[in-house]
C-alpha cells in the first residue's frame, strides 16, 4: 500500500526532476517508510511506501526489472501473488524480492495489458516498458485503489491523489460543470473519468490504459460484472453456502496475505461483527479490535458501542474504544478535508479519519466491513425502489436517492452552472446495462460498479492513508461480488436488507447486533449543523473565496443557513453541509497550495 507519481513526456524533452519533487510530499502520508524515484529517457517515476508484504528494501519502488525492461511503481495488495511467484519460478523467472510488486512485473511481462485478469487484490500501478517504450496503466476491478491522472500534448501525469497533480502544476482548476451536478445530486459521486475539475481525471475501475512515447493513447476494459440469474436455479440453503464459503476465503486472504498484524474496525454493525466472528473461527488468537464513538445530539446517538461491546463481549478480542468529543470533531476537520482526494459529504469521514489515527499506533492493516450493503442491499432505500413501481427506472432510482432534483439544483446554483440534467442521463445510462435481469439488479449493479467506487471505497482509502493505515475490504472480494451479483434480489432484501448475512451471522454474531436497526458511522455534529459547527459551515459559505467563486446562488444559502437542521436529503445528510464541503475543499487545495500535513 503506497502513494505513486509518475510523468511521460510526449514532446521528446526530458522530464523535470522538480515534478516529482514536488509531487511526492503530497503522498507521503499514504507512504510513511520510504521514498523512490526513478527517471529513464521520456518517463519518471516516483512512489512513496507503506511496507506490508516483504518490508526489506528489496521491495523498496520503483522496482526495476534490468533483465526484462520493466519499471514499476504500485499501490495495493495481491492476494494471490504467492500462488502466482511459484508459478513464474516454474518457468525460469528470476526474483529479487519475497513481495507482490514483482510478481506484477513477471505477470505484465507473462501476459502484457491482460495482466489484471489475473490479479486478485486491490491495485493501482503503472509499468514503463523500456524496450516497447509505454506506459501501462492499470486499476482493480472495483476501484479499491485511486489513480488519478492529467493529460497534454506534451505529458501525462499520474498520482494517487489529485493534491500531488496540482502541486505539479498546469492543471486547469476550472469547475467541471456535469460534476458539479454529480457532486450536488449522486451524494458526492462524481463517475469516473471526471473529477469536480476540468483538468484532472481518473482511471475507471476494471480499466487499463497503454501509452506511448509518442502520445498515442488505448484504453481497454478488462472485467465486467455480470448481475444475471445462473442458469440453475439454487436453493436458499445453497446460496448461504456458496457466499459462506467465498466469505471466508475473502476473509482469510487478506489475514495471510500480510508480513504485520491485521486488526478489525469494528463499527458494531452486522458486517464488521462478521468479520470478527469469521476469523475468531478460522483461529486468530489475540484480535485487535476498533470502535469510535461520538457525543449525543438529542436526536440521535453519536456511538455504536453498546453493539461492538455485545460482539467483542462473545469474542474475547483485544479491544480499543475511542470517545471523541464534538471539540476535536471540528478542529481536526480541516486535516481530514485536506486529505480528501475529491470533496465527500459523507459524516462519517470524519470519524474515519480520527479513528485511522489511533488504530495505525497500533497497526499497519485492517479488515474493514465497507461494501457489504451495495452488494447485498442493505440499504433502506432498495425496498423502497422495489416498492415504487411508477416510472421508468431512473425516475424509481432519483425519487429516493438524488440528494436534489434538477429544480432544487438549478436553484441552488448560479447561471454560469445551470444545464442539463446530467445526473439524471449519466444514472440512466448506468441502469440500462443488459448485464442484469430486474430493476433491483440494475441498481445494485450501478451502485457497486459506480456509485461505491466513489463514496465509502474512497473514503475509507483517503481516510486510513492519510496515516499509513492499509484497509482491506473482504466485502469487495471480486469473486465474492459475482457471486453475490447472481443472488435473486428477494434473498438480499428479505428481513429488511441483507437477508443472505443475516443467515450466516445468525448463531455467530449476538442477535442484538442482527436484527438492530441498519444503523451508520454516526456523527451527529455533522448532519444536526448547530451552534459551533454551523458558525464555521457559516463562515465558509459568508467567505469572500466563496462569493468570488461564484458556485452558488446566495438566495438558496441564505434559505438552508437560516434552518439548517430542516434541509435534509434523501439518505439523511446535511443540505447546507453539502454545500460548505464542497466550498472549504476548494479553498483548501485550489486556493492554497496543496497540503497534506
Amino acid at each position: 500500500m503506497c502513494g505513486i507519481c509518475g510523468e511521460l513526456r510526449f514532446d521528446q524533452a526530458q522530464p523535470d526532476g522538480q515534478v516529482l519533487a514536488r509531487m511526492l510530499p503530497l503522498l507521503a502520508r499514504r507512504g510513511p517508510d520510504a521514498e523512490g524515484r526513478w527517471q529513464q529517457g521520456p518517463v519518471q517515476l516516483g512512489q512513496r511506501r507503506l511496507a506490508v508484504i516483504d518490508l526489506t528494501a528489496r521491495s523498496n519502488q520503483p522496482l526495476v526489472d534490468t533483465t526484462l525492461g520493466l519499471t514499476i511503481v504500485f499501490n495495493g495488495a495481491i492476494y494471490n501473488y504467492p500462488q502466482l511467484r511459484a508459478q513464474f519460478i516454474a518457468q525460469g523467472y528470476q526474483f529479487q524480492s519475497d513481495g507482490d510488486t514483482e510478481v506484477i512485473i513477471k505477470a505484465y511481462h507473462t501476459w502484457g495489458e491482460r495482466c489484471p485478469e489475473y490479479l486478485d487484490g486491490m491495485f493501482a500501478f503503472v509499468i514503463w516498458d523500456s524496450h516497447q517504450q509505454t506506459l501501462f496503466v492499470a486499476r482493480d476491478r472495483l476501484g479499491i485503489k485511486p489513480l488519478y491522472y492529467t493529460q497534454s500534448s506534451r505529458q501525462f501525469r499520474f498520482a494517487s491523489n489529485p493534491q500531488a497533480l496540482l502541486a505539479a502544476g498546469e492543471v486547469d482548476t476550472q469547475i467541471d460543470p456535469i460534476a458539479l451536478h454529480h457532486q450536488l445530486s449522486l451524494h458526492a459521486v462524481i463517475p469516473a473519468p471526471r473529477t469536480i475539475l476540468q483538468g484532472i481525471r481518473k482511471l475507471s475501475p476494471g480499466t487499463s490504459m497503454t501509452l506511448s512515447a509518442t502520445g498515442s493513447i488505448s484504453t481497454r476494459r478488462y472485467w465486467e460484472l455480470s448481475a444475471l440469474r445462473p442458469a440453475t436455479p439454487r436453493s436458499e440453503a445453497e446460496w448461504i453456502e456458496l457466499v459462506l464459503t467465498q466469505l471466508r476465503a475473502a476473509v482469510h486472504k487478506r489475514l495471510v496475505v500480510a508480513d504485520v498484524p491485521v486488526g478489525v474496525l469494528l463499527s458494531g454493525g452486522l458486517d464488521s461483527s462478521l468479520l470478527v466472528a469469521l476469523l475468531v473461527e478460522s483461529g486468530v488468537e489475540d484480535l485487535l479490535t476498533f470502535s469510535i464513538g461520538f457525543e449525543d445530539q438529542p436526536e440521535e446517538k453519536g456511538s455504536e458501542f453498546e453493539y461492538s461491546d455485545q460482539v467483542v463481549a462473545r469474542y474475547p478480542t483485544r479491544h480499543h474504544k475511542f470517545l471523541i468529543p464534538n471539540d476535536q470533531v471540528l478542529q481536526r476537520l480541516p486535516e481530514a478535508v485536506r486529505c480528501m482526494s475529491e470533496p465527500m459529504v459523507a459524516q462519517d469521514a470524519v470519524a474515519f479519519y480520527l479513528l485511522s489515527e489511533q488504530v495505525s499506533r497500533v497497526v499497519k492493516v485492517v479488515q474493514s466491513g465497507q461494501g457489504a450493503d451495495e452488494v447485498f442491499g442493505g440499504y433502506f432505500w432498495y425496498p423502497r425502489m422495489q416498492q415504487d413501481q411508477v416510472g421508468s427506472d431512473v425516475d424509481r432510482f432519483a425519487r429516493h436517492y438524488f440528494d436534489r432534483d434538477h429544480p432544487e439544483y438549478l436553484d441552488a446554483v448560479t447561471a454560469a452552472y445551470r444545464g442539463e440534467d446530467h445526473s439524471r442521463h449519466s444514472v440512466a445510462q448506468l441502469l440500462a446495462s443488459p448485464r442484469a435481469d430486474t430493476f433491483i439488479d440494475r441498481v445494485l449493479h450501478m451502485d457497486v460498479t459506480t456509485l461505491i467506487v466513489d463514496d465509502p471505497v474512497k473514503r475509507v482509502d483517503n481516510m486510513t492513508m492519510a496515516f499509513g493505515l492499509e484497509a482491506r475490504v473482504p466485502f469487495l472480494d471480486y469473486r465474492l461480488v459475482e457471486l453475490a451479483a447472481q443472488l435473486p434480489p428477494q434473498l438480499k432484501l428479505a428481513s429488511g436488507g441483507k437477508h443472505i448475512l443475516k443467515r450466516i451471522a445468525r448463531g455467530r454474531v449476538p442477535d442484538g447486533v442482527i436484527d438492530r436497526p441498519k444503523g451508520y458511522f454516526p456523527v451527529p455534529a455533522l448532519k444536526y449543523v448547530r451552534e459551533d459547527f454551523l458558525g464555521f459551515v457559516r463562515a465558509i459559505l459568508d467567505s469572500a473565496a466563496c462569493k468570488q467563486r461564484g458556485l452558488f446562488n446566495r438566495r438558496h444559502v441564505d434559505m438552508l443557513l437560516a434552518t439548517p437542521d430542516q434541509h435534509f436529503t434523501r439518505l439523511q445528510g446535511s443540505k447546507v453541509w453539502h454545500l460548505a464541503l464542497l466550498e472549504y475543499w476548494l479553498q483548501m487545495n485550489i486556493d492554497r497550495t496543496p497540503s497534506m500535513v
